[in-house]
């Protein structure tokens, strides 16, 4: 079964997905493993995740490992309607569509949960929760992954609270992901997003960049690299600092709101840019958001002030407040580089769902070896990612010698 926008959209899908490939090399390597081992055999795996070409590759090396899978979008404007109609047709269970509505994106959770599911694969934990409070399922599941670093700070608070009922795989932790993911992936997927949305000039214009944690400051690197002045707000002392020291204006969103042409939210907290930051803001301030959920740009609050407010492109807003200042949204405060543009490159995803893969796979060979807790990525795991990334761009690295090995494991020795 599934639900989609359009199957007749397949063949251009099944394009997309064979672009994505292309330039996914890890994990199309583990997919012609997965096809002769078939370590997944017979497990039943339910994600939600943004439904996009790479994802598609990594739902398609699930399969050939021998699982059925289902899939749910996690965001209701990331979904890529011809890559879902692409997968229904081969056999993935798809509910997803550009556009769903919020009791849409609920009730496909239903459905892809419905038979239950020995393993969760989830994108901000929304999946995790749903089987936690609203499925009997819980108790089945045998573990899940997560890959984004609002979804583990929510499952990491479960566990806290002795609540976690199945152990999970931290993919977000992962240094082959959120090295390139969060920092380069986003860096460069936001700035993707902006221009398609607005085609505005981003040199000379002040770009302020609210968190600098790896999502924020690649943001930040990328839009001084495009010629931006960049601002960034923070609360975390140390990121401030970071920040401050890596040659980045830093101060209180309060004084940054006057200053800036275009604001960048990437925090994973709520209320970020409030009322008193939108009316402080310049006539004609862009505002977008690269957090995982709409909740850092106060959208109620901007629709609440506005006097006017017209959709002018795809992905594009107008609001004229009380008064006579515009300001404009981009993607509805959703997740820009997703909303307004195609996510990340094929070629960052790459480590991202080479990890996805072998955390399911290590999750089914360790099945009632673990704790319901949040683990890390194990070491070889993260290790052979890079290493075989490594090898696909032609890159060589230096060895160490048995001297060097047996040196290493030594305390004795010193000046």
């Amino acid at each position: 079964m599934y639900k989609v926008k359009d199957i007749k959209l397949s063949d251009s899908g099944r394009k997309q997905l064979e672009w994505a490939e292309k330039h996914m090399p890890v994990l199309m390597s583990i997919r012609q493993r997965f096809r002769s081992e078939l370590p997944l055999r017979g497990t039943r795996i339910s994600a939600v995740l943004h439904v996009t070409k790479e994802t598609g590759a990594l739902m398609l090396t699930l399969k050939a490992g021998g699982a059925e899978v289902k899939l749910a979008g996690s965001n209701p404007l990331s979904t890529q309607d011809d890559v879902a109609a692409f997968l229904a047709s081969e056999g993935i269970g798809v509910f997803a569509w550009r556009g769903e509505s919020l009791e849409d994106y609920y009730q496909n959770m239903v459905e892809i949960t419905r038979d239950g599911a020995d393993l969760i694969m989830d994108d901000g934990a929304d999946l995790h929760s749903f089987m936690h409070e609203k499925s009997s399922e819980g108790g089945e599941v045998l573990g899940g992954t997560e890959e984004t670093t609002t979804g583990v700070n929510r499952l990491k608070v479960m566990e806290e609270e002795g609540v976690l009922r199945y152990p999970i795989i931290a993919v977000n932790n992962a240094f082959t992901k959120y090295l390139f993911d969060n920092r380069i992936g986003t860096g460069q997927s936001t700035v993707d997003g902006i221009l398609r949305a607005t085609n505005v000039l981003l040199a000379g214009k002040t770009v302020v960049v609210a968190g600098y944690g790896w999502v924020g400051r690649g943001i930040a690197t990328r839009m001084r690299g495009m010629g931006a002045k960049v601002i960034v707000t923070e609360v975390d002392p140390v990121r401030a600092l970071e920040a401050t020291m890596d040659g980045f204006d830093v101060m209180p969103m309060s004084k940054a709101a006057r200053l800036g042409d275009l604001f960048v939210t990437a925090t994973g907290n709520k209320g970020v840019i409030r009322e008193e930051h939108l009316k402080n803001m310049k006539d004609g301030a862009l505002l977008a958001n690269s957090g995982h959920f709409d909740v850092e740009i106060d959208v109620a609050a901007l629709r609440r002030i506005a006097t006017k407010r017209e959709t002018l492109r795809i992905g594009l807003e107008k609001y004229v407040l009380q008064d006579g200042k515009t300001l404009y949204l981009l993607a509805e405060g959703r997740l820009v580089n997703l909303g307004a543009a195609e996510g990340h490159p094929s070629e960052v995803m790459d480590m991202s769902f080479a990890n996805q893969a072998l955390a399911v796979e290590y999750l089914v060979k360790n099945k009632g070896k673990l704790e319901k807790k949040v683990y890390n990525v194990p070491p070889n795991i993260d290790n052979f990612v890079a290493a075989t990334k490594l090898k696909t761009m032609g890159v060589e690295i230096d060895e160490m010698t048995m001297e060097q090995r047996e040196y290493v494991k030594q305390w004795r020795y010193g000046t």
